[in-house]
């Protein structure tokens, strides 16, 4: 095992409470922007660290980072953009902020849910390889139609 090296269940449930509380929580506060022009996020617990910094708003970009003792040990990149101007960029956010605030089942926790329904919302998250290393494209329909997608990767910095 290298200095770097972490059990990946426990990497899993930090993420997913950094996810709950953080950009998807509607109660979250920003953090103090670590670059011009983004937006942050950041949550603790215990020796690790999660940040997330992005960068627009209908169209954006942005990277998340976990530290273990201030060092960086895993990471994921991500392009999210607007496909249809039929809903507002607000509505998308809302109901991926509802997306990602689910339980997951059976998929690492990255963004949302394989699957989240709700009217007629739809959200989509698909997933190849493991925390470790993985991609993937998370997806919201409304009214059956696509409107919006992000494309992500990431995994353990060594």
């Amino acid at each position: 095992m290298n200095n770097n090296s972490i059990d990946l269940n426990n990497l899993a449930q930090f993420l997913d409470e950094a996810n709950k509380n953080t950009f998807a929580n509607k109660n979250a506060e920003k953090a103090a922007p670590t670059r011009l022009g983004s937006s942050d996020y950041h949550f603790e617990k215990g020796n690790l660290t999660y940040h997330d910094t992005y960068f627009g708003d209908r169209d954006f970009i942005g990277e998340e980072i976990v530290y273990r003792d201030q060092e960086p040990i895993w990471g994921m990149n991500y392009f999210g953009f607007m496909l249809s101007d039929n809903v507002s960029a607000k509505e998308v956010g809302s109901f991926l902020e509802e997306s990602i605030m689910q339980r997951y089942d059976n998929v690492i926790p990255v963004r949302g849910p394989l699957n989240f329904f709700k009217d007629k919302w739809v959200y989509k998250l698909s997933i190849n390889g493991g925390l470790d290393r993985f991609s993937g494209q998370e997806e919201i329909s409304y009214n059956h139609q696509l409107v919006y997608s992000l494309f992500l990767r990431g995994g353990l910095l060594r």
